[in-house]
């Protein structure tokens, strides 16, 4: 089992970045693939990028791709997704999730563990 903590939220204009961190206890962390996800108020919860367990691969949406990139580091056990050229509509609370099983990648009921949720607000 491995616990998640999401950081890194906050407000920020539009047009702006955020780096956001994920840090995991537990069983070893390069046993996982790793995503985010994020639900805007009274909206579905949305794949945003997902890494494979090497970080060799990563998965965006086409509403982030060119934007956002996923990294990790396996030695301190926390993924990192990086938000640039931020827009209004990227408003939602981020999770961070970890999955072991084979599956879709952007299929959020394939990821077996979650954190709590960070917030990111942004203003335009």
């Amino acid at each position: 089992q491995v616990q998640l903590v999401e950081s890194g939220g906050g407000l920020v204009q539009a047009g702006g970045s955020l780096r956001l961190s994920c840090a995991a206890s537990g069983r070893t962390f390069s046993s996982y693939t790793m995503g985010w996800f994020r639900q805007a108020p009274g909206k579905e919860r949305e794949f945003v990028a997902a890494i494979s367990r090497s970080g060799d691969s990563t998965y965006y949406p086409d509403s982030v791709k060119g934007r956002f990139t996923i990294s990790r580091d396996n030695a301190k056990a926390t993924v990192y997704p990086q938000m640039n050229s931020l827009k209004p509509e990227d408003t939602a609370v981020y999770y961070c999730a970890a999955r072991t099983v084979l599956g879709m990648i952007g299929a959020g009921s394939f990821y077996q563990y979650w954190g709590q949720g960070t917030q990111v607000t942004v203003s335009s």
